[in-house]
């Protein structure tokens, strides 16, 4: 089983499921803790190969998107857990995207930040320029890339420290595992870009996320469930960039408004 984490709270049964992005671990939600601890139970998940998640025998090669939502679903059963809010950042978002439409049931409402929805040109052109570039770089020194490409901006420093420190964890072995993911991945994007979705979403992005934030928007502006926010001035790891202003949005969602109307 993936490594997780609950932080309990014996005055609330509502839960919040914490999935972080590639190569990041339980550490990206630091500054989301003690904002919301106050109001439900917390769950934070290291996926395969992340953080303090131990290798899980045996591996397939390849890895799939059934196989890490299975991940997922395999902790929410151990726990007893039948609904929860999730709060999902970059990669994170596209694992809830299929999550979501394979086990809906376990689905209360959505936070999805730095959100990854549309295989746009842009998108499409960056998964490219990654696999070519996987034949010749070491992993680190890719991975390393692919976070200047994301967050090229110095106040985006924090987070590039943070994401490239945490991936150090990852094997040669396990990246290439997760790299075998991208095979699915416009599908995936394509398939649930076109669904209209029954539950409840905000969308966080920043205003310097070059590569996701016009899909993000798209995706935004034609499901009537979904609320959408950019917080100005920081990049695509925006829980980190703008902590305070992305925690008091959160906690609007979910606790304190009904849907957003548009």
């Amino acid at each position: 089983m993936i490594n997780f984490n609950i932080i309990p709270n014996p005055e609330s049964d509502i839960w919040i499921v914490f999935i972080h992005g590639a190569g990041g671990s339980i550490r990206t939600w630091k500054r989301q803790l003690n904002a919301l601890h106050p109001y439900a139970q917390l769950l934070l998940l290291d996926l395969r190969d992340h953080g303090a998640s131990i290798p899980i025998d045996p591996s397939p090669r390849q890895y799939d998107f059934e196989l890490i939502s299975n991940d997922i679903k395999e902790v929410l059963d151990h726990l007893k857990i039948t609904k929860a809010h999730f709060i999902t950042l970059s990669l994170g978002t596209v694992l809830i995207q299929d999550l979501s439409m394979r086990y809906p049931a376990y689905i209360g409402k959505l936070v999805m930040a730095g959100g990854i929805f549309n295989g746009n040109i842009m998108l499409k052109c960056f998964i490219q320029v990654a696999m070519t570039l996987n034949r010749f770089l070491p992993y680190i020194m890719m991975y390393r890339l692919c976070s200047f490409i994301l967050m090229p901006q110095k106040k985006n420093q924090t987070s590039r420290k943070i994401y490239q420190r945490e991936a150090k964890k990852l094997t040669k072995e396990a990246y290439m595992r997760w790299v075998s993911l991208s095979k699915y991945f416009i599908k995936l994007l394509n398939l649930f870009f076109k669904t209209q979705s029954s539950f409840e979403s905000l969308i966080v992005m920043g205003g310097q996320d070059y590569v996701f934030l016009n899909g993000a928007r798209k995706y935004s502006d034609i499901q009537p469930k979904t609320t959408f926010i950019i917080i100005p001035d920081v990049g695509h790891i925006c829980n980190i960039e703008g902590a305070s202003v992305f925690n008091s949005h959160v906690i609007d969602f979910l606790f304190k408004k009904s849907i957003h109307d548009k």
